[in-house]
């Protein structure tokens, strides 16, 4: 597992850097690309060692312990024992919008976020699946290559959002060179978020699955966890989370920005339905019937 790892994380890194790389030779030639190299190498750095800081630090989430949520903690702390895990930290996002993540770059520097609306909607049993399916993408190192794709992407994202801008506003100039110029920053403008989404979508769809079947097991309880993806999906229906990153959509349980329901192939985790599903045979095996 730990070779296959840094494998699929060194292709995503190489795939994102050369999307960077591409978007600065569009923007400036070979000199800007080989400066978009550097940067990408700078930024992949810091992102493995600040991972959990700067996804914090966008959900505004507050590092926790045992006395502020005892509840929280104590299921956090049960689980991880049960999951052969060390003790994550525990982290609160004050969004109402009901949902969680897990992010770090190892299990011994790991971070499990939930948000106020999550710890409203949920009951204790459906509380412990979808910390169960947290713990299992920490055991499973999915949160290394999950906050590089959201970092890299993030960062695809706005250089195609200031393209997009430089384009409409003519700033390369008004001869034939330049006016190819601004076609390629429009060509950048809408392919490059969709290659990033894409790329995030390769890396969590069946891990979602994986983390789902781990989250029933840990917590004995895949009827709950399928209960709480229930709430949570109907929940993010009718509030979205406003604020925050959707480069980040794949880290949480459930796509967080969406409302309606979107195409299959642009989406980060497979459909919720097919998730309960899954639960419910999980639970058949494990002699547990809904």
């Amino acid at each position: 597992m730990g070779l296959l790892m840094w494998l699929r994380t060194g292709l995503l890194m190489a795939i994102l850097t050369g999307l960077l790389m591409a978007i600065g030779y569009v923007f400036g030639g070979p000199n800007v690309a080989f400066l978009m190299f550097l940067f990408a190498m700078a930024f992949n750095f810091i992102t493995y060692w600040y991972s959990d800081k700067i996804v914090l630090g966008w959900y505004r989430a507050r590092i926790v312990d045992e006395h502020e949520a005892p509840e929280l903690y104590a299921i956090v702390r049960d689980l991880t024992e049960r999951a052969g895990l060390p003790m994550p930290r525990v982290a609160i996002i004050p969004s109402e919008t009901p949902n969680a993540f897990a992010t770090g770059r190892n299990p011994k520097h790991a971070v499990v976020a939930v948000t106020t609306g999550l710890l409203r909607i949920l009951n204790k049993d459906e509380l412990e699946g979808v910390i169960g399916h947290e713990l299992t993408h920490i055991k499973n190192r999915d949160i290394l290559i999950g906050t590089i794709a959201a970092a890299m992407a993030g960062a695809i994202i706005q250089l195609a959002y200031w393209a997009r801008w430089i384009a409409i506003f003519g700033g390369f100039g008004r001869d034939e060179d330049d006016a190819g110029n601004i076609l390629a920053a429009i060509l950048i403008a809408v392919l490059a978020p969709i290659a990033a989404m894409l790329i995030q979508a390769a890396v969590s769809r069946s891990r979602e699955f994986l983390a789902d079947e781990g989250g029933a097991k840990i917590s004995g309880k895949p009827h709950a966890l399928a209960s709480a993806l229930m709430k949570i999906e109907q929940a993010v229906r009718y509030r979205p989370m406003r604020d925050g990153n959707p480069a980040t959509a794949h880290m949480f349980i459930v796509n967080p920005f969406r409302g309606a329901s979107v195409a299959n192939l642009f989406s980060t985790h497979p459909p919720t339905e097919a998730r309960i599903e899954r639960l419910r045979k999980i639970a058949e095996e494990m002699g547990i019937y809904f």
